[in-house]
């Protein structure tokens, strides 16, 4: 038997595009990363997320997603691990910015795959709407319920991963020509360091549900 029913599939799809499509924090960081270190960077930035969601949904068909949904000390300790990630993010954009010229090294993609996937993993609002969200899909009826979470995980994973990439190579790309004048470098670091310091307030602040 085939883990996902046909018609489910055909209804999950648009569904998970739909949510890829809203601007969030994922887009937000693969855009920042974008402006801070090129295209290779957004697309390392990119990859890492789409791991990271994969990794939730499959937490979620094991049920520790919900073991940590359901202890609110332990939901916000991964929170304000990734407040302070995020500042300390947004502390090395403005100190360094984006690269002025070719003699100054590009921000490594191992590096921007290591920071995508940690602030992605430590985010509590990614936890709760896998948790929210996937299980409408998931029929226990047609059992292997871990194997269904891992193909929508899969879905959301693919989706995010064309349309963050999309908008942080875009990002990358301009952040690149910009960055040889000495003014829009300026402001580039600004950016960079302001959409990583909106993030963290926006994690600081989210109201637990």
């Amino acid at each position: 038997m085939i883990p996902v029913d046909p018609l489910t599939l055909l209804a999950f799809v648009p569904a998970g595009l739909a949510l890829n499509l809203t601007p969030g924090a994922d887009m937000m960081f693969c855009l920042a990363q974008g402006l801070r270190g090129g295209p290779r960077a957004a697309l390392a930035a990119d990859a890492g997320i789409a791991v990271g969601a994969f990794f939730h949904a499959a937490a979620a068909g094991l049920g520790l997603s919900a073991l940590v949904a359901a202890e609110p000390a332990l939901l916000d300790i991964i929170r304000w691990l990734g407040v302070g990630y995020l500042l300390w993010l947004a502390y090395g954009a403005f100190r360094t910015g984006p690269v002025p010229d070719a003699r100054v090294p590009a921000l490594a993609p191992s590096r921007a795959f290591r920071q995508a996937l940690f602030v992605n993993l430590t985010n509590p609002k990614v936890i709760l709407f896998v948790l929210a969200f996937v299980p409408q899909f998931v029929d226990p009826a047609r059992g292997a319920i871990l194997p269904q979470f891992l193909i929508f995980g899969l879905i959301l994973a693919t989706g995010g991963l064309v349309i963050n990439g999309l908008v942080g190579v875009f990002a990358g790309s301009l952040g690149r020509r910009l960055a040889n004048s000495p003014r829009f470098a300026r402001a580039l670091r600004w950016t960079t360091a302001g959409v990583f310091t909106a993030l963290a307030a926006r994690l600081a602040l989210m109201e637990r549900s």
